[in-house]
């Protein structure tokens, strides 16, 4: 494995895709440039005309697609999964890109918004422009993100055609496959292929992905599922629903859980769990082609409504058993996990500025997304590793060179003797370049001070490797 706060690009592509040796070689340094200058335009990541143009003519290539530029991503990931034990966490979530367009035909559109009333009275609608992009991302029960192991990008578009064939058949009715759900089972099935243990992999989705064919084909699989149900779906016989069946049953246990409010403060509530396995049908206009499954329902609900916030109320479905009150809180802590996809869309657009790019048409916007969700990994990765193996050895991020600017930049409170610092000190020490303040009572650095914090040490770096061969000169 390489090693370098900018080194593992090496890694990171791998069994790449793209046609020839030339376009590995552009597209190396196009993630150092922006993993460099994390956020700021290509004109000024490339520095020059030249390297701008030549990453121009990059994005605009017939030759590379995302899935090549994503797919040495997807090895190393596999990588990482085969080298950790335990189950397997699988977020799938959806984000959307919007972009102001002169010609928005050229890239796409997500939805269409009420942009309020003309002079005479007549609402005005108003079609945003942009993409949308749904990932998996493999995280392990401890929070650590290891990688992507599928993304899908498109827009509503080729989906147009479903809302208006929704008001003459039941939704129901409507084949999955004609559907943007689609991608829920898509992601499933490439993610369970690519990494190969099925049995390891619990996939997590949010309402969104309360599908019944996403359960039928975890079953086919032969992998595992933990979703949060939006629909009463008909239970035990037919003449019930999960609903009416599962307010009947008795709480099973009290669990207390830290809540932050919208101010940052964070208190204490206590849930009501109460799980049950039951016979879940399919949708009536389903039952011809899906059978039956049982599966185990899992709620987690406060007694009362607080006044200043919503109340929790967590309808979870998961193939997976509930035996115990235990069992209980680990799902309701797995599923509290997906929050990471979240953070991860938050890091593409927040710090690569995903929305701010200027190129015209949504293929080469596509194919700049795709670069920036592997330097978006990167920074989770260095944000949650110093979390979960704070003492590991500094040297599998950092160069001795890094270790020193760090060094010299941050010196340590106490004198240590040169390289024995670990990687969470060094981790620290990047964080605090960025603007992380380190009081012994705050929170452990976050992402915004990582990627902050990656650009000055490149640069300082670069500067003492090649300050010897000036002076003197």
């Amino acid at each position: 494995m390489a090693t370098g706060i900018n080194a593992w690009i090496e890694d990171e592509l791998t069994g790449c895709r793209l046609a020839d040796e030339r376009l590995n070689r552009r597209l190396s340094t196009l993630l150092d440039q922006m993993a460099g200058a994390m956020g700021a335009s290509i004109p000024l990541a490339c520095q020059d005309w030249a390297n701008t143009k030549a990453a121009y003519r990059f994005f605009s290539n017939d030759r590379v697609s995302e899935g090549d530029i994503l797919a040495g991503h997807f090895n190393s990931t596999r990588l990482r999964v085969a080298a950790t034990t335990g189950p397997l966490l699988v977020i799938q979530g959806t984000t959307e890109f919007s972009f102001q367009r002169e010609h928005p035909e050229k890239i796409g559109q997500t939805f269409r918004v009420n942009s309020g009333q003309d002079q005479e009275g007549r609402f005005r609608m108003h079609t945003v422009c942009g993409l949308l992009m749904h990932a998996s991302l493999a995280v392990t029960t401890e929070g650590l993100p290891l990688g992507l192991g599928a993304v899908k990008f498109w827009t509503r578009t080729k989906f147009k055609g479903t809302d208006a064939l929704k008001r003459t058949i039941n939704p129901t009715r409507v084949p999955i496959e004609q559907k943007e759900s689609v991608r829920w089972l898509e992601n499933l099935r490439r993610t369970t292929e690519l990494f190969g243990a099925p049995d390891r992999c619990i996939h997590v989705g949010d309402r969104e992905s309360d599908i019944y064919e996403l359960f039928c084909l975890a079953q086919e699989l032969g992998t595992h599922f933990l979703v949060r149900t939006c629909v009463d779906r008909l239970a035990l016989g037919g003449d019930t629903t999960v609903d009416a069946v599962m307010d009947e049953a008795a709480v099973q246990g009290v669990h207390a859980v830290a809540i932050r409010d919208g101010r940052g403060h964070v208190s204490t509530a206590e849930v009501e769990l109460t799980y049950r396995s039951l016979r879940i049908l399919p949708p009536i206009g389903k039952q011809k082609r899906y059978p039956a499954l049982t599966l185990t329902v899992l709620h987690a609900r406060e007694r009362e409504t607080p006044a200043d916030r919503p109340r929790i109320d967590w309808k979870l479905l998961t193939d997976l058993p509930v035996l115990s009150n235990g069992d209980a809180v680990e799902k309701l802590r797995w599923y509290a996990m997906r929050w990471k996809i979240e953070v991860f869309h938050k890091i593409l657009k927040s710090g690569c500025k995903a929305e701010e790019a200027r190129l015209r048409s949504a293929d080469r916007l596509v194919k700049l997304i795709a670069v920036y969700c592997l330097v978006s990994w990167r920074v989770f990765w260095l944000t949650m590793i110093n979390r979960s193996a704070p003492d590991a050895d500094a040297g599998i991020v950092f160069t001795d060179r890094e270790q020193e600017s760090l060094d010299f930049l941050v010196p340590n409170k106490v004198p240590t003797r040169p390289g024995s610092n670990t990687l969470g000190i060094c981790l620290t020490k990047l964080a605090k370049l960025g603007g992380y303040l380190a009081r012994g009572s705050g929170p452990p650095p976050g992402n915004t001070v990582m990627w902050r914090g990656m650009a000055p040490l490149i640069d300082i770096t670069l500067g003492s490797e090649i300050a010897p061969q000036l002076v003197g000169n």
